[in-house]
């Protein structure tokens, strides 16, 4: 894991009042990482604080360096983004993970969403499309590339809600009462975390890319009755 030595001494917000997003580049290939950074140090909002280039690396450079997001490739030597991502949950990363990958199979997407990725992206995606989604995913929401978003949206004859556990219900109404994660977290006793985690769940499940449209969603579906 490298640190990025132009994030040391950035200031903690940008020339307004918005913090500054710190980003782990996880992939195994320099140039994309030199790609990546470039276009991710050019923005006043966002900052790569570190790099890896592999799936063990990626875990320790997220434990120490604590970034807003890391952004990971799947297919790496040893350790692969998958695992890396699995991995870094357990160890008690905070933060979170957006893939970016050339591959869009169904099976990869499910497996890194189901390890507590909260997007996932190919790696032909506009730069202004990976620049939105780490701004996405800083602020909560779940940015899903629509060429792979489509293969997960349920059927929409099925029962509105009704492929949603007990839990991703339940935060999904304190979503639309107006609560922050962290409240959410502490209303049902888990980690903020762990809220993410559902949230990213009931996005995809329901068919909406933030909370606001969740929180529509959730009043026109669940509260209407």
């Amino acid at each position: 894991m490298t640190p990025n030595p132009r994030a040391t001494g950035t200031p903690a917000t940008t020339g307004t009042t918005e913090p500054v997003v710190g980003v782990l580049l996880v992939d195994d290939h320099p140039l994309v990482r030199a790609g990546l950074t470039g276009l991710i140090d050019a923005t006043e909002d966002l900052r790569v604080v570190g790099e890896a280039a592999d799936g063990a690396a990626a875990v320790r450079g997220a434990l120490e360096l604590r970034p807003d997001v890391v952004l990971m490739d799947i297919s790496m030597p040893g350790m692969d983004g998958i695992q890396s991502t699995r991995r870094l949950f357990e160890a008690g990363y905070a933060g979170s993970v957006v893939m970016l990958t050339s591959f869009s199979d169904q099976a990869r997407v499910v497996d890194a969403l189901a390890a507590g990725a909260v997007g996932y992206l190919l790696k032909d995606s506009d730069p202004r499309e990976v620049l939105a989604a780490l701004r996405a995913a800083a602020r909560g929401h779940a940015p899903l590339d629509p060429r792979v978003a489509g293969a997960l949206l349920p059927t929409r004859r099925d029962a509105p809600g009704a492929d949603l556990s007990a839990r991703e219900r339940e935060v999904l109404l304190l979503v639309a009462e107006g609560l922050a994660n962290k409240q959410i977290g502490r209303r049902l006793g888990i980690t903020e975390r762990t809220v993410k985690v559902h949230l990213g769940n009931v996005f995809r499940r329901i068919g909406v890319a933030d909370r606001t449209s969740a929180a529509l969603w959730a009043r026109d579906h669940l509260l209407s009755s």
